[in-house]
């Protein structure tokens, strides 16, 4: 098994010799390729490269798919079905235009009707919707 991590001029490489692919390598070659995907995000006339890591959530306005960071938002040229088959795991879709970082997800807001709203740690707020519901509670670990 071979995994290779590209950090931008320097070039890191991991190599994990193993008989067969057991659930150890899976988690190695995981944690190797969660930051080697990198974003670029615009805002304004900046880009900014980005890892899943800092990205609270990324969610479709209009036409567009943003980035939601701390330091702000970013809009990037994919859509969201490409975005979702890049992410590893940690990133679990809340909506038909929401996909949450499980770790940027400050609380859940349960309202009257029984729905559940999202607010993230940089203060955007979005919902689950019904069909996800389920699914995001077994990603949560919540019955």
């Amino acid at each position: 098994m071979k995994c290779t991590v590209n950090t931008g001029c320097d070039r890191e490489e991991v190599i994990v010799y193993t008989k067969e692919k057991t659930p150890l390598t899976n988690e190695i070659e995981r944690l190797c390729l969660t930051d080697a995907l990198e974003l670029i995000g615009y805002s304004g006339t900046k880009a900014v490269i980005l890892s899943p890591s800092e990205i609270l959530c990324f969610n479709v306005e209009g036409e567009w798919v943003y980035a939601h960071t701390l330091k702000g938002k970013y809009q990037i040229k994919y859509r969201l079905y490409q975005v979702e088959n890049f992410l590893r795991e940690g990133f679990v879709r809340i909506n038909q235009s929401c996909i949450a970082n499980i770790r940027g997800i400050e609380r859940f807001d349960v309202s009257i009707g029984g729905s559940l709203g999202v607010v993230f740690k940089d203060g955007y707020r979005d919902y689950v919707s019904r069909r996800q519901t389920k699914h995001v509670k077994e990603r949560l670990g919540i019955k």
